[in-house]
This record gives structure tokens, sequence and C-alpha cells, in this order.
């Protein structure tokens, strides 16, 4: 797609840095844009509408991240959005704020 030249966003639990480094590599310098979208656990878990995470810390799930297995936080992601300080329209209104100071989109694509 990116040769096409359309922007795609992709949604990942990717917890660990060695493999979001690795997706960065796959692409040209400059077409990977992380965002991390930051929450604490515990609001991950009062969202969890699966129950989840109760399943995790009952042992029902192994290597569950946040729970059993470890989230390394990203060192330097290109955007930091506050999930659990922000309503879901402000975040994507960051989202395309960001998209748009870089040039990548023009505000006629919002």
């Amino acid at each position: 797609m990116l040769e096409a030249g359309h922007i795609t966003l992709t949604a990942f639990i990717s917890p660990f840095r060695m493999e979001r480094n690795l997706a960065r590599q796959i692409v040209a310098e400059g077409d990977f844009i992380e965002i991390y979208c930051k929450c604490t656990l515990t609001v991950c878990e009062q969202r969890d509408v699966k129950g989840l995470y109760q399943k995790a810390r009952l042992g029902q799930i192994p290597n569950f991240t946040g729970i059993s297995s470890p989230y390394e936080a990203p060192e330097n992601p290109e955007l930091i959005i506050d999930t659990d300080q922000s309503s879901i329209d402000e975040c994507v209104q960051r989202v395309l704020d960001y998209l748009q100071g870089k040039g990548i989109i023009t505000a006629a694509c919002t």
C-alpha cells in the first residue's frame, strides 16, 4: 500500500522494542511513524469488556502483555497519545494534527 502512495494505519499490541524496530526497518526512512497509545494498566483493565486481564491474572491466559509478560514502552516514538487522559476524538485529532504538521496529509484530507 505504501508503494501505491497510500497511508496505512495499523494497530498492534507490540510489547517488545526489538519487534517494533524490525517493523521500522522494513520501510524506507521516514515512512514508519510509531504512535505510542499510552494507557495505564488500571485503565486498560477497566476498559476490558472481554475479561481478558482478569483471566490473565487468574493464570488462564499465559504470556499476557502487562500481566505475565513484560511491555517495553517505546523509547522514541514519533507521537505519544495518552489515551487514558483524552477522548477518542481528541486522540484522533492529535494524530491528524501530527500528519498535517509533517505535510503527510492536508486539511482537505480530514
